[in-house]
């Protein structure tokens, strides 16, 4: 792919005039059908909301008004459960038929993340982990982290955590056992690691420092450390021969391999906002888009390579967890505790999992 059609697509549509109704989000909207506003969470036609999952509860763990913000999305290949981890100290599990909750796990610490790799469903919590076989029935605890588990990760049998202190917890999986072994700790960052993700026989982490460091996983040695950040980096992506990362520098960075083998920005885009989450699917013909979550309550969906915009979606808080699955379904999960379904239009119906209200 031309590293040099990244960004190249004439701009992005406008579509800010189609503004959502900020009263009907809040719910006091005088004006009903005569609002010249939007009364919809979204702005697109190329997809469509198919639920709203409430749930998540605020309780006093953390003692203020954010703590019942979802904080993680998993949705296990092959399972009709999806997951959401939440500030409010629950893991929630929803059956995909019905929207409804099918269980509520109380870990008795703030969520600080949530993935899915094969049967295991992991969450990252207060010094710890946790590891949950959905087809055993095995429940596993971790411990190691120091403070909050920020990140998670898995390659090749390793998982991998990234906490509050700046370091990475490895551990492996033992087959015989079933369960996970501690293998390493890798020191480098000096502020909470915020993300991670695995790609080309590296792993990524972005960190609150500013950086973003790459470790080899054959021998999970410190490789490089890119600098272009100025704030925090909340996520990175790897997409193609691509890296991607967004920080609260309001920047989205496009990294590529150089002749000589290092990583550099060949695209920044701008926005109005800092940036929280990064995720990328394919849309119903299989062209690729980027997700990608401002702090200004906004999701901003851009087509890949041009960056040419498709839609936005619009919150009551910070949306911190994106997650996409097959079928042209993604996952949003915001600051209000709200679970939101979305499902590309046009899917293939032998593709597609439903998640009813």
């Amino acid at each position: 792919m031309d590293v040099n059609r990244l960004g190249g697509g004439g701009g992005a549509v406008c579509i800010h005039w189609r503004t959502i109704c900020k009263f009907w989000m809040a719910g006091k909207c005088s004006f009903g059908k005569r609002c010249k506003f939007l009364h919809q969470w979204f702005v697109s036609d190329d997809f469509t909301m198919l639920a709203q999952l409430a749930g998540h509860e605020k309780k006093a763990i953390t003692g203020h008004e954010e703590n019942k913000a979802i904080t993680g999305i998993a949705f296990p290949m092959g399972s009709n459960k999806l997951y959401s981890g939440s500030k409010d100290g629950t893991l929630q599990v929803w059956d995909c038929q019905t929207g409804k909750s099918a269980a509520v796990i109380s870990l008795g610490s703030e969520v600080g993340c949530v993935i899915s790799e094969g049967p295991w469903v992991v969450a990252g919590i207060n010094k710890s982990v946790k590891a949950w076989n959905i087809q055993t029935h095995n429940e596993l605890s971790l411990s190691g982290p120091s403070g909050l588990v920020y990140a998670l990760a898995v390659e090749k049998e390793m998982l991998f955590a990234g906490a509050q202190d700046g370091s990475i917890l490895v551990w492996k999986f033992v087959a015989a056992t079933n369960g996970f072994e501690p293998a390493a700790a890798l020191k480098g960052h000096s502020a909470s690691v915020l993300t991670l993700v695995v790609g080309n026989k590296i792993l990524y982490s972005g960190s609150m420092d500013s950086t973003i460091r790459l470790w080899a996983l054959e021998t999970l040695q410190c490789i490089y450390t890119l600098t272009d950040h100025t704030s925090p980096v909340m996520s990175v992506l790897c997409w193609d021969q691509f890296l991607l990362s967004c920080s609260l520098d309001k920047t989205i960075k496009v990294w590529a391999k150089t002749e000589s083998g290092k990583l550099e920005v060949t695209y920044t885009k701008q926005e109005e906002h800092g940036l929280l989450a990064l995720s990328g699917m394919p849309d119903a013909q299989g062209k690729p888009v980027l997700l990608c979550s401002c702090n200004d309550n906004t999701v901003h969906l851009y087509d890949l390579p041009s960056f040419k915009e498709r839609g936005k979606i619009c919150a009551k808080g910070e949306t911190r967890a994106i997650h996409t699955a097959p079928g042209g379904l993604f996952f949003t999960g915001d600051g209000n505790g709200e679970l939101k379904v979305w499902k590309w239009n046009e899917q293939s119906p032998e593709a597609a999992t439903t998640i009813q209200q």
